[in-house]
This record gives structure tokens, C-alpha cells and sequence, in this order.
């Protein structure tokens, strides 16, 4: 059963601010800010409301290629060419804490669900996952025998999901620490992949022009795109996992129906590359970056209908100058968005209960994030008086030998 489409994505906003490519964009939790990294060396944090002002942060001495919102929001994750990765306080003063994550440019940064772990790839072959808190490292997986473009946790955080220059995308076993699989299917190099909101499936965009999506469960090739007419640089589920919006050098962004294993649209915008795509939380915005270093913000409207769930179906995914037809199943738990169900019973008093509750828990969360973040800076801050006090007693005691000799 298709979507009903009421209405085409539009464009809302856009940001100029950048001064080369963007490379990553991420929506914080309540679509309140957005954020961008850039071949510019800076992150910008944009806010939603009109007229407020944005934040460039400055900090990172190359290329920032990765940029990610924590699940709370509280906190930014970057990562760049200088192998540094940074964990930001995404307000005015832009504090924030750094470490050398990897021996060469990092190019992937991903908060786990409960964001408490982080996990980086690099382009020295390696993924490594680490504390959000005090950024301690814990373990590092190494079969890639290439740059790792993207790295990814499940939903549930149990698998890690890494795709690669060495044309593969690997599904690893947090727990274990061990590579479960290998999906080779793939002609060129693998720029990004992602996981379904369900943690069933996942989806890889590579150079080979081609977006594929497999189950990881039966380990098997589920859809095959080959809709844009040069290299796929990002793509985002939508959290309904019923559409995939991906972002090409083509300049365009396609979104598609996943349910009917078909292209929806396609969004010209950008002058030059389309370099990054994410939809927000909620799944009602998208936000795209490009090589002509705008930030766009587009509005989805195409989900905006009351269906049925949908049955796992079979049908043809051969798809606008698909080489060949993939039959697939379609079983990853993709369906459309609930009916009035039991939620529009639910008393008055309830609702508003369990949103103050939320809010508050939320608060707390995020009260909690900015406390361990400036502990962390204060450490750092109090290491490196240590450092600068030991070297003048260092010194003082040069100069007193010194004298009596």
C-alpha cells in the first residue's frame, strides 16, 4: 500500500554561512537547532526560530567531516581531518572537550541510542568505540583493508554496522567485538550506510551510483536503486522506515518509497554535489548540505497520512534505469504511520501528565550531559595548569642548580 502524497517536499529555509563544502548536517532532538560541519574547519549551529542567530564554532585545525547531536541533545560530536574528535556544548560559548581519536582523518562520528557510547571510523582502517564520558577508549575493529567511510550503532546498540573504501559493508557484534558479516555487493566505494529505525536492515550508499539495503538478519540483499546518475554521498532513513532520502554529486536528492521499492522524488536545490542528508527526529524536516556550501532545510509533507499497517509484501524493485529487476521481500518492519488508535482515548490529564514527565526527565538528562561535559573540560583545564606548574618548578630548579655551580 503506497503513502498517500498530499504534497511534495519544500524547501522552508536555507543557511548560507560556510565558507567551503558541508559535509555533515544533523537536527538536535526537538528540531530546535541543526547543525553543520564543513571542509571550512567549523561547525555551525543553526537555530530554527527566525531571526536568531547562528553559532560558528572554531576548533578543529582541518576539515571537519562528521557532525552528530547526542539523543539528548545537549551535546555535538565532530570529527575531522586533524584525527581529532570534539564533544561541543552546543551554546553561545561553544565550549568543548578534545581528543585524538585515530592515527588519520576521522571521517564517521555516531552517539549510541542511550548516548553513553560513541563510535568513530577512520581513514586508518579502524572503528573505535568509546565513552561519551571522560571519552575513555574501549575496544577497536579492524578487518577494513581500506579507509572506513561511516560507522553506525543499531538501534537497540547490540551491532555496529562500518562501511568502507574496500568496496564492503560490515556488521559487527558489539558484545563479541567480532565481524558477524561481510555484504559485498557493493562495485565501488561504500561513502555511507545506515540503519533502519526497526534494526532489521540496513541501507549503503557507494560511488558505483547505487543505493542497496539489506536484511541483517538473513544476511540477503532486500533492494537495489540505481536512480542517481553519479556518486551517493549520504542518506537518511525516515523514522516511519517507509522512505530513504539520498543525496548524490548529481547535485539532486531522491527520496524513496521503500514500501512500494520505488523513486518518490527528486529535489534539485544544490549547485554542485549534494554532500549530506538527514531528516529530523520526528521525521516532519530534512536537512541537506552541499559542495556550494549551503545548508538546506526541507519540509517532508509526503508523510502527512493516516495507513494501515502494512503486510510484508513481494514485489519488483527494478527502479528508473535499474540495470535488471531485484525481486525482494520486504520484511524489515517498514510501516506506514499508525491509525487513531488508543492514543486519541487516552484522558486529557493523562497526556499532559506524561509530557511534563518526559520534559522534566529530559531536562535532568540534559542538565546531567552539560555537568559531566564541563567536568571534562574542567580536567582538562586543571591537566594542563599541572603541566604548565611542574614546568616552572622544572625550570626554577635549572636556574638554582645553575647558581650554585
Amino acid at each position: 500500500m503506497a503513502a498517500l502524497c498530499e504534497e511534495d517536499p519544500s524547501l522552508e529555509k536555507h543557511f548560507k554561512g560556510h565558507r567551503d563544502a558541508v559535509t555533515s548536517v544533523d537536527f538536535s532532538r526537538a528540531k530546535k537547532q541543526l547543525v553543520s560541519g564543513s571542509m571550512d574547519s567549523c561547525l555551525m549551529i543553526w537555530s530554527m526560530k527566525p531571526q536568531m542567530r547562528a553559532f560558528r564554532f572554531l576548533g578543529h585545525k582541518d576539515a571537519v567531516l562528521c557532525v552528530q547531536f547526542s539523543p539528548s541533545g545537549h551535546l555535538v560530536a565532530s570529527g575531522s581531518r586533524d584525527k581529532t574528535v570534539r564533544l561541543w556544548i552546543p551554546s553561545v560559548k561553544g565550549e568543548s572537550t578534545v581528543f585524538k581519536a585515530h592515527t588519520a582523518t576521522v571521517r564517521s562520528v555516531h552517539f549510541s541510542s542511550d548516548g553513553q557510547s560513541l563510535v568513530t571510523a577512520s581513514d586508518d582502517k579502524t572503528i573505535k568505540v568509546w565513552t561519551v564520558h571522560r571519552q575513555k577508549f574501549l575496544f577497536s575493529l579492524s578487518q577494513h583493508i581500506n579507509w572506513v567511510r561511516c560507522a553506525r550503532f543499531s538501534p537497540d546498540g547490540r551491532l555496529i554496522v562500518s562501511s568502507s573504501d574496500d568496496k564492503t559493508v560490515k556488521l559487527w557484534d558489539k558484545n563479541s567485538r567480532e565481524c558477524i558479516h561481510s555484504f559485498c555487493e557493493h562495485g565501488g566505494f561504500v561513502n555511507h550506510v545506515e540503519f533502519h529505525p526497526s534494526g532489521h536492515c540496513i541501507a549503503a550508499g557507494s560511488t558505483d551510483n547505487t543505493v542497496k539495503l539489506w536484511d541483517v538478519r538473513m544476511n540477503r540483499l532486500l533492494q537495489h536503486y540505481q536512480v542517481h546518475s553519479s556518486v551517493v554521498n549520504s542518506l537518511s532513513f525516515h523514522p516511519s522506515g517507509n522512505y530513504l532520502v539520498t543525496a548524490s554529486s548529481d547535485s539532486t536528492l531522491k527520496i524513496l518509497d521503500l514500501l512500494e521499492g520505488r523513486l518518490l522524488y527528486t529535489l534539485h536545490g544544490h549547485q554542485g554535489p549534494a554532500t549530506c542528508v538527514a531528516f529530523s527526529r520526528d521525521g516532519e524536516l530534512f536537512a541537506s548540505g552541499g559542495s556550494d556550501e549551503q545548508v538546506m532545510v526541507w519540509k517532508t509533507n509526503f508523510d502527512a497520512d493516516d495507513g494501515d499497517v502494512v503486510k510484508p509484501q513481494k514485489y519488483s524493485s527494478s527502479v528508473d534505469g535499474t540495470h535488471g529487476t531485484v525481486q525482494s521481500e520486504m520484511d524489515c518492519g517498514i510501516h506506514h504511520k499508525k491509525t487513531k488508535t488508543q492514543d486519541s482515548v487516552r484522558t486529557h490529564e493523562q497526556q499532559e501528565e506524561e509530557t511534563s514527565l518526559a520534559n522534566t526527565l529530559e531536562h535532568i538528562v540534559g542538565q546531567l550531559d552539560v555537568l559531566t561535559q564541563t567536568v571534562s573540560i574542567l580536567e582538562q583545564r586543571l591537566t594542563l595548569t599541572e603541566d604548565k606548574l611542574k614546568e616552572c618548578l622544572e625550570t626554577q630548579q635549572k636556574i638554582i642548580q645553575n647558581k650554585t655551580n
